[in-house]
């Protein structure tokens, strides 16, 4: 395989300037990370990090598409399954946790390889984000959460969008709590501005490609999967365990679009086409980001199969 050749060679000349090397596999949802990374772990020597901001819930492994143990083909995954629904990471605690994975890797003399499609937490490695600690603007949340009561979350994530488009990109309209914080953030910019920290890794970043209808036809055939292997009965458990549906994880794609339906609000059919639908727009907003990265191998998986 012609990328193998390419990774090795990036490992000689990081070794030779003194980085540790860092592969990095971003792309959008059902693009085919999980697949390209394990065989490139296997010919490697390698071990996964996963930089999804989903899969780090527990009991939630259909809706956020985790990587099975079949699927691994016993490389081990790091990052994964680390906390409970009602316990979200910040993204200082996950910077710290992954960057400390990847050493540990390194350390181990294996080679560690980032993938996933959280922008921001691809970004936050790899441009080692110094993140700011800004403290709760009470004031500012309670006008904020008045105006979402009022005119809707829209209204909240348009201020977001006008503040920092590109970090409005990697959050949903009704993440509300998501929202709010960033814009607490970006509205603090004046004072404490989150900057970019020297590289820790030299990086090999690999971008995934697909013609816009075939990506849209493969996430389409993804939910159905989902839903056949059992998406309905998992969110019925969520709830059942009593997770308050403002949560980050019981907001995000995949989960939210189901409970509808679960309430007797909607009919499955509709609550199906809506993920699918909100899957696709979260497929272009990971696109939309993955501009960001000028120096990324472009990939386009069906034309390498097709050896074109």
């Amino acid at each position: 395989m012609k990328l193998i050749t390419q990774i090795r060679k990036f490992l000689n000349t990081a070794i030779n300037e003194g980085l540790p090397p860092l592969v990095v596999i971003f792309g959008p949802t059902a693009s085919g990370k999980t697949a390209l990374s394990v065989e490139l772990a296997k010919a490697l020597n390698g071990e996964i990090v996963s930089a999804d901001s989903r899969q780090i819930y527990r009991k939630m492994p259909i809706a956020t598409a985790l990587v099975t143990k079949e699927e691994m083909q016993g490389i081990p995954h790091h990052m994964i399954e680390i906390t409970d629904p009602d316990l979200p990471l910040s993204m200082a605690e996950y910077r710290e946790m992954a960057q400390n994975c990847i050493e540990e890797i390194l350390n181990r003399g294996k080679i560690p390889f980032l993938v996933g499609g959280t922008g921001l937490y691809i970004s936050a490695i790899i441009e080692n984000y110094e993140m700011a600690e800004v403290k709760p603007n009470t004031k500012l949340r309670t006008k904020l959460e008045k105006l979402a009561e009022i005119e809707g979350k829209e209204a909240v994530y348009n201020i977001l969008k006008n503040l920092d488009p590109i970090k409005a990109e990697e959050i949903h309209t009704n993440n509300l709590r998501y929202v709010i914080r960033a814009i607490e953030i970006s509205k603090s910019k004046t004072k404490q501005i989150p900057a970019k920290g020297k590289p820790k890794f030299a990086t090999f970043i690999i971008n995934l490609e697909w013609p816009r209808e075939v990506l849209y036809n493969r996430i389409n055939q993804r939910v159905d999967i989902m839903v056949k292997e059992g998406l309905i009965e998992e969110i019925r458990s969520l709830l059942k365990h009593g997770y308050d549906k403002s949560l980050p994880a019981i907001t995000s794609v995949g989960v939210k679009e189901i409970i509808p339906y679960i309430e007797g609000k909607t009919t499955l059919e509709e609550a199906v086409e809506l993920l699918k639908k909100n899957t696709r727009n979260y497929a272009k907003r990971q696109i939309t980001w993955s501009k960001r990265y000028k120096n990324a191998l472009n990939i386009c998986p069906l034309k390498e199969k097709n050896g074109s």
